[in-house]
């Protein structure tokens, strides 16, 4: 049991920290907390001859654009299911996620089965649990998305998936993130992460609009392992962008 739960907390970690992203700042506007009924801008027409930049422009533009990559900070709180390989019985959790440009606070409470509080200060980490390391959350998932155009980052061509269209972000120091994007709303509906020896994989199945940024408030997780796959299914209850944080929010124990 505890094998298996401390890979499928690692994929919390990575899940968490890659959906949320990392950020920079600016203002904040539009609504707060509101369903999104439609895209956050007008995107225009995705066609087979749209180049990849292009696909990743009109992604970033559906996350809110500047202000999705001005986001100073992302405060998460919500419920988690587990479920370990071959299992329909999950293990119910709560977590609560801190991002701030390199620094994140993570705690995942599934006792008495598990507890889990991972902290990086943008130098040094410290976990509970020994073995699970938080990757710095600038090197994947949305936060990649965020710097698609800017020195260090390439995009590129890859696979489509069914009905969505791929492209891939890579930075200079080898990392490499997957994007699979809904060709009418713009969004990013899924996106593979490889990290660690692993694939981890990021369905995104709801969203809301807050602060003019498009936030995933539903989405699930997948780690395929010889042993069987392992999910993780997020629901997040609550989500404040810009907040006042004191000193002691990142302070390693």
């Amino acid at each position: 049991m505890n094998n298996w739960l401390c890979k499928t907390l690692a994929i919390l970690v990575l899940a968490c920290c890659s959906t949320v992203g990392a950020y920079a700042q600016r203002d904040a506007a539009a609504k707060s907390s509101s369903t999104v009924a439609a895209t956050v801008t007008v995107t225009p027409a995705i066609t087979a001859s749209t180049t990849p930049v292009e696909l990743a422009r009109v992604a970033f533009n559906a996350q809110g654009g500047e202000k999705f990559r001005s986001v100073k900070n992302m405060v998460l709180k919500g419920s988690v299911e587990l479920f370990a390989p071959n299992s329909t019985q999950s293990i119910p959790g709560s977590f609560f996620l801190i991002v701030a440009g390199q620094k994140v606070r993570l705690e995942i409470d599934a006792r008495p089965i598990a507890f889990l509080k991972q902290i990086y200060d943008g130098q040094q980490y410290y976990s509970s649990m020994p073995g699970v390391e938080l990757p710095a959350p600038s090197k994947f998932g949305m936060a990649v998305l965020s710097r698609y155009d800017q020195p260090g980052y390439t995009v590129s061509a890859i696979p489509d998936k069914k009905k969505l269209r791929g492209f891939r972000i890579s930075d200079e120091d080898g990392n490499v993130t997957d994007f699979y994007m809904d060709v009418t709303s713009g969004r990013v509906m899924s996106f593979l992460i490889p990290y660690n020896g692993y694939v981890f994989g990021t369905e995104n199945k709801k969203f809301k609009e807050v602060d003019g940024v498009l936030i995933a408030s539903s989405f699930s997780q997948r780690l395929e392992t010889p042993q069987g796959a392992f999910f993780a299914d997020y629901t997040v209850k609550d989500i404040k962008l810009n907040q006042p944080l004191g000193d002691d929010v990142f302070a390693l124990p």
